[in-house]
């Protein structure tokens, strides 16, 4: 495979940005369809990831490795493995349906609006590939500025207010990871991630408790206000039910999800004994985030606002099963992060398409829709049941290997985590009787028309994605394997590492024999990392 694989998927996106704004006049069709051959093209050479990608091996593949500021240890070093590697087809293939389903639901400043999609596609791509910590928080940062003005142009009613709230909560815990990033740095001498986990794997870096506990605070704040987890989740409700139906696609689909990756990739594996000291309380955060967020979904009266409250309780899933720190816990996360961003993602697309018939969210204004929108309803309901997780659908299986991952430690946890389960079939059940059956009590309801051709085409690409994650899950778990092995092998390492340097009596010779081999190994990694291509 091209050794710049990850450099083109990374950065095809931004190449339709010059192509649009070289676009005079007021045809938006050719934006559009820009827009749409970029991201379908995206996602073309993405599946190409699948193909070369070797599930046995744990470490990072289709890595690039250049000298950025090499001076100041930063370097442009990408590379995916077993927990990037779908997060990355996950954006690539909900990219192309979010530009559709904005195709005629967009009618100003069109060009911006596809530049801005553009842009956070490759924003978010180059967050899960990136493994040089400055370049990280780089794509980190990018990201804001796209969906702050998706939310504050092109959204709905308070939107200037939720598109601030966005962007205050969220650079808030940017700060904190930016001062954690440096403080690192500082002790490492770069920002270069596998060589900072070799260094403290090999006892070079040793992090005294008080500050390993600090540096995971500032990381997990971050992270956590990005996933969110309870109780800094009220940015979410707000930035959902204002943003355009795009917008919220990418947000749930995607965006969340760099939360609950920056756990895994950042919060475990180098700050591993923080990591359990902290668990029980991000355990019960993440249960609380569960139960509460699925019953102040069931009482809202915003179909929208309803499906936002979905992800502060579904995402609370996630978090407990990177926190029970089992193999089985670990892959139900990830699954369960894939599986959330397809079914919550298809259930904003479907309320986008009821509001853009009537421009309303209000259930009590809809009621009987089976009648005029059976097509739609139907996919509707489809994806009702896949987000409160029915067998065989994909959202089944993440909830089910997070609930028997946690089981295996935490009986307690997964007890209560299982309360989730059965509330989202009362929210979402109970949501779709009052939109779908019943009688026609508004009189603008009984003419609706059903679903074009185009959105038929856009629920019934999801409506195959939900079945075939809920089907061939093994083709997604095998994949997930050797790398959620290896974080759980890592973090034991790091932590006997870290007690072999803290005694002094017990560090010998063969911490002498260890940093000798690691430095031997880091000349040799860099030195072919230099030839390279």
């Amino acid at each position: 495979m091209p050794s710049h694989l990850l450099t083109v998927i990374a950065l095809l996106p931004l190449l339709g940005v010059p192509a649009l704004l070289l676009l005079r006049g007021d045809d938006h069709t050719w934006i559009r369809r820009i827009a749409l051959v970029v991201s379908l093209a995206e996602f073309a050479i993405s599946l190409f990831l699948l193909r070369g990608f070797d599930s046995v091996n744990p470490g990072y593949q289709f890595e690039e490795y250049y000298d950025w500021i090499a001076r100041a240890g930063i370097h442009y070093h990408l590379g995916v493995d077993g927990i990037s590697l779908f997060l990355v087809l996950l954006t690539t293939f909900l990219t192309p349906l979010a530009i559709l389903c904005s195709w005629q639901a967009i009618h100003e400043n069109v060009k911006g609006f596809f530049i801005a999609l553009l842009v956070i596609e490759t924003a978010m791509i180059g967050v899960f590939v990136s493994l040089d910590l400055l370049l990280f928080f780089f794509f980190w940062e990018l990201t804001l500025i796209p969906m702050y003005f998706l939310i504050g142009i092109w959204g709905h009613g308070r939107r200037i207010y939720a598109a601030v709230k966005f962007i205050l909560y969220t650079m808030f815990g940017s700060i904190l990871m930016l001062v954690a990033i440096l403080w690192l740095y500082n002790l490492a001498g770069t920002f270069d991630l596998p060589d900072i986990q070799a260094k403290l794997q090999t006892g070079m870096i040793l992090l005294p408790a008080r500050t390993e506990l600090l540096l995971f605070g500032a990381f997990f704040l971050a992270f956590a206000i990005k996933v969110p987890l309870f109780p800094l989740h009220t940015w979410l409700p707000d930035a959902h039910t204002e943003a355009p139906t795009a917008g919220s696609v990418i947000l749930a689909g995607v965006m969340l999800k760099l939360g609950t990756y920056g756990m895994l990739r950042f919060c475990l594996p180098l700050f591993p004994d923080a990591a359990h000291r902290m668990a029980p309380l991000i355990g019960v955060l993440a249960i609380i985030g569960i139960v509460y967020g699925a019953m102040v979904a069931t009482v809202q009266t915003d179909l929208k606002r309803l499906v936002a409250y979905t992800s502060v309780s579904h995402l609370g899933f996630v978090v407990l099963g990177i926190f029970a720190f089992s193999t089985i816990s670990i892959q139900g996360a990830i699954f369960q992060m894939l599986s959330h961003g397809i079914s919550t993602g298809a259930l904003f697309l479907g309320v986008g398409m009821l509001y853009d018939r009537r421009h309303t969210f209000e259930i009590k204004e809809y009621g009987g829709l089976v009648n005029p929108m059976p097509v739609l309803m139907s996919f509707f309901l489809f994806i009702a049941l896949s987000s409160l997780a029915l067998p065989p659908l994909n959202g089944f299986i993440g909830e089910f290997l997070i609930l028997i991952g946690t089981f295996q430690n935490h009986h307690a946890w997964a007890a209560w985590a299982a309360s989730g389960a059965v509330l989202s079939a009362i929210y979402l059940l109970w949501a779709y009787q009052r939109v779908g059956f019943g009688e026609v009590t508004v009189e603008k309801n009984r003419n609706l028309p059903d679903a074009s051709g185009r959105e038929r085409l856009i629920l019934a690409t999801m409506a195959v994605a939900i079945i075939f994650m809920g089907v061939a899950s093994p083709l997604f778990t095998r994949r997930m394997q050797s790398s959620t092995d290896s974080l759980l092998q890592q973090m034991d390492r790091v932590q006997n590492a870290s007690r072999r340097t803290a005694t002094p009596e017990l560090a010998g010779k063969q911490v002498g024999i260890e940093l000798r081999q690691h430095q031997n190994a880091s000349a040799k990694k860099i030195s072919l990392r230099r030839v390279q291509p």
